[in-house]
């Protein structure tokens, strides 16, 4: 034991890391298992299950380029952010990569989890795919492009507008054009009161042109007060410009609504039968429940057929979830030239039919195991941008990890790095070799939903423990809520057991096969996106900290 943690602290110092050259102890994690609970994402050559990309993936877009399709979500504060997806028959995806996976292309440093990169759009244009994204509160909106889509991507280019939620379209004439979500012109009339603004887009000099053209002031009826039109798309669709468009803010009123012009910059007339797509009319009672639909992005495939993708969330209570928004996918219908997602009073599928394309190797998000053998694939992510600091390393079968100054609850970088939730029910395992050298010093699993929504259990100096944060009025480690001595030496496996609303913590030592159970259940509910700003979900992984 002693010998080893000898030539791991050689290790840290080897890569220079000033944390491990002041002593700060070292963590080491054998594995990390994620293992879902009486899931039920059985697919066939005829059916599939929604949602396609489940857990923490908002606002998608999607682009077709020949037999391929990939997606972007929003990753806000996280990073690497904006993660790409892959998939030829649009119900299985496979990361490929990330499209901000460098330090130098944007910095998150001391900002909320509820900040940073909303709402990419991705599209191809000429060989190039670009995506166009806002920062709030780290520089505004940006283009990238990239030759593949697994990366690299470009460094930001900064665009000279502001609003938020931009899309690219490039015209069959050969122009480009940026449309938004911005303040309305004059003063707002109500509180949610946004317009649609389109801006034409030079790609040699990657800048918009200065004269902007208004679209939609407000939504489909400015007389009934309507709240954050964002999310804009347009697409070209026999002889009319179609402008698609979220509505009615992004939590159980959100909404899909639909326009149309014979010009590209209108004007736009909203469709007879709007919203398009939302489930916020539907009893709360109903099976299956999804909830908060909207933010859409649709494509057409070489049978005639129209799919898009959306986000939503699957409550357990209420509107509160763990998983965050995530990922769907359905059909639409045409209509007397007016695309239309479900009827009034239709519940999203949970399993319908699927598109006419090859089905593709299905992707198992049910279980997985991570041995730390080879550096972390595309799926970890940690909170904020990484600075020189070194404090993760990955080999030899286990992940290394110095226990940093930065706890959970603040707004640096806290030694962290976690994988998204899946299922409403699921366990994560790990096991942990720990020798900290203060009370204080910390090493075990973190999840993570922002900064002042945790929990956390693990080693804590010479105790086993439970600490929960559901307010920013508390300690930034969080509460003690359950505690134990830790009386046998060697590395210790923990197991988060989540049930929905709940969680329950086991440990064992190595070589016991019983888990002993540490605490009591213990109520997450508050963990919920609902109460954690609506944007992310929960994230869950190795985490140290020693308190400075």
């Amino acid at each position: 034991m002693k010998a080893r943690r000898t030539l791991l602290a050689g290790l840290a110092l080897s890569a220079l890391t000033p944390g491990a050259a002041q002593g700060q102890p070292i963590a080491s994690f054998d594995y990390l298992a994620y293992e879902a609970v009486d899931s039920d994402r059985r697919q066939t050559d005829k059916s599939y299950s929604n949602p396609v990309i489940p857990g923490f993936h908002p606002d998608p877009s999607l682009v077709r380029v020949g037999e391929d399709f990939y997606a972007v979500t929003s990753t806000f504060s996280w990073f690497p952010g904006l993660p790409v997806l892959h998939s030829t028959d649009l119900v299985n995806w496979r990361q490929i990569g990330n499209a901000i996976n460098r330090p130098s292309q944007v910095d998150f440093g001391g900002l909320g989890t509820n900040r940073g990169l909303f709402a990419p759009a991705i599209t191809f244009h000429d060989g190039l795919f670009w995506i166009v994204n806002t920062c709030i509160e780290c520089g505004n909106n940006f283009v990238i492009t990239a030759k593949d889509p697994a990366g690299p991507w470009s460094d930001p280019k900064w665009l000279d507008f502001g609003g938020i939620d931009p899309s690219l379209y490039f015209a069959d004439d050969g122009t480009a054009w940026i449309v938004y979500n911005d303040a309305p012109p004059g003063e707002p009339l109500y509180e949610g009161h946004r317009a649609i603004w389109m801006q034409q887009f030079d790609p040699e000099a990657m800048q918009v042109m200065p004269e902007r053209t208004l679209l939609v002031n407000g939504g489909v009826d400015l007389s009934t007060e309507p709240v954050w039109a964002e999310g804009p798309h347009i697409y070209r669709v026999d002889g009319w410009y179609y402008l698609l468009t979220a509505e009615g803010g992004t939590a159980d009123q959100h909404s899909q609504t639909i326009y149309r012009s014979r010009e590209l910059q209108g004007p736009y007339e909203p469709g007879p039968f709007n919203p398009i797509l939302t489930q916020r009319d539907l009893p709360a009672d109903r099976q299956d429940r999804v909830e908060a639909t909207g933010h859409a992005d649709i494509v057409k495939l070489d049978d005639g057929s129209w799919w898009g993708l959306f986000l939503a969330t699957r409550p357990f209570a209420g509107q509160s979830t763990l998983l965050g928004r995530e990922t769907f996918l359905l059909p639409l219908e045409w209509i007397d030239g007016w695309p239309r997602f479900l009827d009034r009073g239709q519940p999203v599928p949970i399993k319908t039919g699927r598109p006419n394309l090859p089905p593709a190797e299905p992707v198992d998000y049910d279980s997985w195991r991570e041995d730390f053998i080879s550096p972390l694939g595309p799926e970890w992510i940690g909170l904020r941008t990484p600075g020189y600091i070194q404090d993760i390393m990955v080999g030899n079968g286990s992940l290394h990890m110095i226990s940093g100054p930065n706890a959970a609850g603040g707004l640096e970088r806290p030694a962290f790095v976690g994988r998204r939730v899946r299922h409403h029910s699921a366990d994560f395992t790990s096991r942990v070799d720990f020798q900290p050298t203060g009370d204080s010093d910390f090493a075990g699993l973190l999840a993570l939903m922002d900064e002042a929504h945790f929990l956390a259990t693990g080693i804590e100096g010479e105790r086993l423990v439970i600490r929960l944060r559901t307010d920013p009025s508390q300690d930034e480690q969080g509460e003690i809520v359950a505690e134990q001595p830790l009386t046998r030496e060697g590395p210790v496996e923990f197991k988060l057991a989540l049930r929905a609303g709940e969680a329950r913590v086991f440990w064992r030592t190595a070589g016991e096969d019983s888990w002993q159970r540490l605490g009591e259940a213990i109520d997450v509910e508050p963990l919920a996106s609902v109460h954690a700003g609506l944007f992310t979900g929960l994230v869950v992984g190795p985490y140290a900290y020693s308190k400075p």
